[in-house]
């Protein structure tokens, strides 16, 4: 009876999910075309009794032990018990951080599983920019009760860069523009007032704004659009709109985007 040779085994122990570590053996093995290497994928690994109870398995198996442990007790604790077992280990990630350690003048924060919040803040970034896209300049009313922040105000008061600006700051924002022809949305007096945003302007200030887009536009400076009295007739209703909702109201005659969305950020990081 021919006597079945044992697979090689790798046990991949990791603090967090583990698939640095997994992928990394497995080209590592592919350069052997695979070997019959098994790999033995062990996660979220965060106290001596487990280390003490994989040490005990790879043993058995003759097994080497790849990791990627980022707190400093359970690293070392795996490889000095390790050593003492005569089992092998290969720390996967140690020698990065060392480097970068070194490159950056700066200590590593020791917490396990920062890849992964890394990658869900970035998803979370895009879906709040889409979002933002979606329910600009009041596209659909049905943005403003799934929103995080509502801003409202008469055209040109920097509603759309906010919003985009904002949705940098992972901040789901709807804007919907108020014109004294048209009812603003009911949705708006559902919401809280402490989520919507008004948006203030002085007359003088909307008025070269509104006149230079129009130039921009090949268009003439003295349309209704640009017109003094007219802007002063849209700032009145807007401001009768944000005292029926009861929201905060922020001037942004003398202020950048970048100031104004500094500003509603952190309102919002406080609640």
């Amino acid at each position: 009876m021919v006597e079945m040779k044992q697979r090689p085994v790798v046990y991949v122990v990791s603090d967090s999910v583990g698939e640095t570590a997994e992928l990394v053996v497995k080209a590592a093995a592919s350069q052997f075309n695979g070997a019959g290497v098994e790999v033995r994928r062990i996660p979220y690994v965060e106290d001596t009794g487990t280390i003490d109870e994989i040490i005990y398995l790879a043993s058995q198996a003759n097994a080497l032990i790849a990791f990627t442990l980022v707190v400093p007790e359970i690293k070392n604790y795996l490889i000095e018990r390790a050593a003492a077992k005569n089992v092998e280990t290969v720390d996967i990630i140690g020698p990065m951080l060392n480097k970068i350690e070194t490159l950056t003048g700066k200590e590593p924060r020791y917490e396990p599983g920062l890849v992964y919040r890394l990658d869900e803040d970035y998803f979370r970034k895009v879906e709040a920019i889409e979002f933002a896209v979606k329910y600009d300049d009041g596209r659909d009313p049905r943005g403003i009760m799934r929103a995080d922040v509502v801003l409202i105000g008469v055209s040109r008061t920097s509603k759309t860069p906010l919003s985009q600006y904002l949705a940098h700051k992972r901040l789901k924002v709807a804007n919907v523009p108020l014109v004294p022809e048209v009812e603003p949305p009911q949705e708006l007096f559902k919401i809280s007032a402490k989520k919507c945003i008004g948006l203030k302007i002085s007359p003088e200030k909307l008025n070269d704004i509104r006149a230079e887009r129009l130039k921009a536009l090949g268009l003439k400076a003295q349309a209704n659009y640009a017109n003094i009295e007219r802007i002063k007739e849209e700032l009145v209703y807007a401001e009768d709109v944000m005292n029926r909702i009861g929201c905060p109201v922020i001037d942004v005659s003398n202020k950048a985007v970048e100031e104004t969305a500094n500003l509603i950020s952190s309102m919002f990081q406080r609640k």
